[in-house]
């Protein structure tokens, strides 16, 4: 019997590495069906409740953390849950993240063993962890582990603030360098994922041998299918109109919405197309929300504000009522190597606009409109295109469904138990 931990992301609103997680979750349970020897255990925090996601699934839960002292324990029932309580901890983040850039800035090769924890875990029976995405945890606790590592664009394009302004390249360097040395096991989504792995940290040790190719699924969490009823609800509901370009992300500037209403201004201007468009994504956080109010000083001032309609986060079952609705998903970002809402979006049969750069050019392959996402032009002739060609659509909706079909569940499967028999020695 080999027990191995997880540290699933657990928050929704953490967008793609909440979905990434409840995937591999679901994943992982399958294999240890087939596999009576592997043992899953959730490393849960604050409490020991297993996601309802997750009941009834080959998941155990335990506590992620030490347990708590009597005073502080006392404390904690005497503070009570609530906002007060969400307070505190965001206190209590901002402060360690402080600490934490500081200390990287300092020295990066250099990190505190946590053998306290380790030793706490080893007493849960957890031999062996994964982690789905980079943190500290994983190198400071020295339990042998598999990571995701799902990007590294603070190497690759450090221009955009939120990887490298105020700490962040530092912190981000800190956690995937030391991720990846220690490592037994690298998954990356692509195999230009696993070449920027490689080039960056190779240097450091990290050898090919390391590193898994693990592309990505469609959330396991969307409905296979869609009903015309439900797509009419859910628009009602948003108040959305019957036709509209569709891009759920939160508000990073290298999530380009910029252009995007650059682009639809043009639109209108030049051929008279009022074309609508929805923003699923949150754009809670000082960097978030200054480009939220940029974006909505440009839409008004562009004269497209009564085109865009923002709904925030979307439940899962929402979100696919909108891809099965949606003209197309125009998603001209700057960052991949490869993105989920593409997928998604074939598994909905939903036509895609999305980016012509290396990583994101593989995966879409004749499945997309690929465009420049610099050019205002490009980007305005591909949503035009998808807004008044339906043959166009109908041939795109065909041929991502085809592309879906070259990587299955089965195929994700295999893949993560090469990774697992790997972890496992």
């Amino acid at each position: 019997m080999t027990c191995v931990g997880f540290v699933p992301a657990l928050n929704p609103h953490a967008g793609g590495v909440f979905q990434y997680s409840a995937t591999m979750m679901a994943m992982l349970s399958d294999i240890a069906r087939a596999d009576t020897s592997l043992d899953l255990v959730a490393l849960l925090p604050d409490d020991n409740v297993i996601p309802a996601e997750l009941a009834g699934s080959k998941w155990r839960s335990a506590p992620r953390e030490l347990p708590t002292g009597p005073i502080r324990e006392q404390m904690r029932r005497l503070i009570g849950e609530g906002p007060h309580r969400q307070a505190w901890r965001w206190i209590r983040d901002e402060v360690n993240q402080h600490g934490n850039r500081q200390s990287q800035t300092r020295d990066l090769d250099a990190f505190v063993r946590r053998d306290a924890l380790a030793q706490w875990w080893r007493r849960q029976g957890i031999e062996r962890m994964i982690y789905p995405q980079p943190q500290a945890l994983a190198f400071e606790t020295g339990l042998p582990y598999a990571v995701a590592v799902h990007d590294l664009q603070h190497r690759l394009q450090p221009e955009f603030a939120e990887v490298s302004a105020n700490g962040e390249w530092a912190r981000r360097e800190f956690i995937l360098r030391n991720c990846c040395r220690q490592a037994t096991q690298i998954l990356v989504d692509s195999d230009l994922g696993k070449e920027h792995v490689l080039f960056f940290y190779g240097p450091y040790g990290v050898t090919e041998r390391q590193v898994q190719v693990l592309p990505f699924l469609p959330s396991s969490r969307l409905p296979s299918d869609v009903s015309v009823a439900r797509k009419m609800e859910v628009r009602q509901q948003y108040g959305i109109p019957d036709r509209y370009v569709l891009y759920p992300a939160q508000f990073w500037p290298h999530k380009n919405h910029l252009r995007i209403v650059e682009a639809l201004e043009q639109i209108k201007r030049v051929h008279g197309l009022c074309i609508p468009a929805v923003f699923c994504g949150s754009h809670t956080g000082t960097q978030r929300e200054h480009h939220f109010q940029l974006l909505m000083t440009m839409a008004r001032q562009c004269g497209v504000a009564d085109q865009i309609h923002v709904l925030g986060y979307i439940p899962d079952d929402k979100l696919a009522a909108l891809y099965a609705g949606a003209t197309a998903l125009v998603m001209p970002t700057f960052f991949g190597p490869t993105n989920i809402p593409v997928i998604e979006a074939w598994a909905l049969r939903c036509p895609v606009l999305t980016s012509d750069i290396p990583g994101i050019r593989e995966q879409a392959g004749d499945a997309a409109v690929l465009v420049d996402p610099r050019m205002v032009d490009a980007l305005a002739l591909g949503i035009q295109r998808l807004w008044t060609d339906e043959s166009l659509r109908q041939d795109l909706m065909t041929r991502g469904q085809q592309r879906l079909g070259t990587y299955n569940v089965a195929d994700y499967q295999q893949r993560l138990g090469t990774a697992l028999r790997a972890l496992r020695g």
